[in-house]
């Protein structure tokens, strides 16, 4: 059980926390590259592990992200003009190229005085249409974002994201907990288009679920085992990867799904959602249920990241769809199903007064680990997660026969094989 001082570690991501450090050792997922699309264009104001930052791309194309307020008198540079290379604030000109340097302030022209003027930048690189930025110590930057999806070509890949309002690690957690797939979700596994007609939903609906789970390099292998047909299992193979991934276990024919939940604060994150496959483009009718808020992405409120079911319209709950089991929290759509709930219990849930069932050790092993990767973050050469090798993994599906654990698929079914199907049933 996690006690109260542990919670407060696992939560809390601003700068100089424990875990707020462990996260900036991280390349982490800011925006679509495409909502920069124009040099000169409009800034964007972005809220990652508790700073607010402005990204811009500037006339030659390069991308700034930075401390969103002027060093002159706090004005928010939302407002300001990017123009010839730089952000220029409106209310009295001083300017500030992308590595968040000052280059000019008109009213100390000639003094070298904005020489000593610089904001709070960070790196940015554009990889898989994601503009991804480190915010950590500059010696200690890791390997490129490498998941297999990264390299893919556009045709295959589909990303979507959504802001959610709870600490980001109630959704890791919905994310690793495979049981609940056979409640929570069940009135979606036959109706679902990214779902339906494949064996693999028909045997997630088994209710009988155990773990097996492992370390990897990169974070935690997560085994589901669910009853098939006689004389045999269903194994659902989660990867969670450090600090705030998972690869969801795929059906035969569809494609994979993947999460990232990246914390804009203490008590709001943005929920990534990608979406491909390996050796094909996505097809028309997959892409129109996912523009359409199906699978793992949701309808969104137009120009915001916010949902259209939220909070302050009771997700759209349906009560009537609700006791027909179509949907069986009453709510539509596998995303805001999750966040419906993982919002349930508060900004930041009190694991303190949780009581823990062996369905859970998925989860109580990522805390153990983040727990520690925070406490030794000072020894660690490469926190879990941060190398080439330790993206490079796929999640499965596969049946093995009842008496058999699933170690050795595993191991198999994970690795990325390039122009290579992945693992499904």
């Amino acid at each position: 059980m996690v006690n109260a001082v542990e919670n407060e570690v696992l939560v809390r991501t601003g700068r100089g926390a424990p875990m707020g450090d462990l996260l900036r050792r991280y390349w982490i997922p800011v925006m679509m590259t495409s909502e920069l699309a124009e040099p000169d264009g409009p800034p964007v104001r972005v809220s990652l592990l508790c700073e607010k930052l402005l990204a811009f791309r500037d006339t030659r194309g390069r991308v700034g992200l930075m401390d969103e307020f002027c060093a002159h008198r706090r004005v928010s540079l939302w407002f300001g003009r990017n123009e010839a290379s730089g952000l220029r604030c409106p209310y009295h000109g001083w300017k500030y190229d992308v590595t968040g340097q000052c280059v000019e302030v008109p009213s100390e022209a000639g003094t070298g005085y904005c020489d000593k003027i610089k904001l709070t930048a960070y790196p940015c690189v554009e990889l898989g249409g994601v503009l991804w930025t480190y915010m950590g110590p500059p010696e200690k930057k890791p390997d490129l974002p490498a998941f297999e999806w990264v390299d893919l070509p556009a045709s295959h890949v589909y990303i979507s994201r959504r802001s959610q309002e709870s600490n980001y690690l109630q959704a890791v957690e919905g994310g690793i907990d495979s049981s609940h797939v056979s409640w929570l979700h069940s009135g979606e596994l036959d109706t679902d288009p990214l779902h339906r007609n494949t064996k693999g939903a028909k045997y997630a609906r088994s209710k009988n679920t155990t773990f097996e789970v492992m370390e990897s390099a990169g974070g935690l292998i997560i085994g589901a085992r669910r009853d098939a047909d006689p004389g045999s299992s269903y194994w659902r193979i989660t990867q969670f990867l450090m600090p705030w991934y998972t690869l969801i276990p795929p059906y035969s024919g569809n494609a994979l799904n993947g999460h990232a939940w990246v914390p804009m604060d203490d008590e709001n994150c943005m929920a990534w959602s990608f979406t491909f496959h390996p050796t094909r483009p996505l097809t028309a009718d997959e892409l129109g249920a996912m523009v359409n808020g199906q699978g793992v992405h949701a309808d969104l409120i137009p120009g915001s990241t916010r949902p259209l079911a939220n909070r302050d319209n009771d997700y759209l709950i349906d009560r009537a769809l609700q006791k027909s089991g179509r949907y069986y929290n009453g709510v539509k759509g596998l995303a805001i199903q999750d966040a419906s709930l993982q919002e349930s219990m508060g900004p930041i849930v009190d694991r303190s007064l949780e009581n823990l069932v062996s369905t859970d050790n998925a989860i109580i092993q990522a805390r153990r680990l983040m727990l520690k990767s925070a406490k030794n973050l000072a020894k660690l050469e490469h926190p879990p997660g941060t190398r080439t090798a330790d993206m490079q993994v796929r999640s499965a599906s596969f049946v093995l026969p009842a008496e058999l654990g699933c170690k050795e698929r595993t191991l198999d079914a994970m690795v990325v094989r390039k122009g290579e199907q992945h693992v499904a049933v």
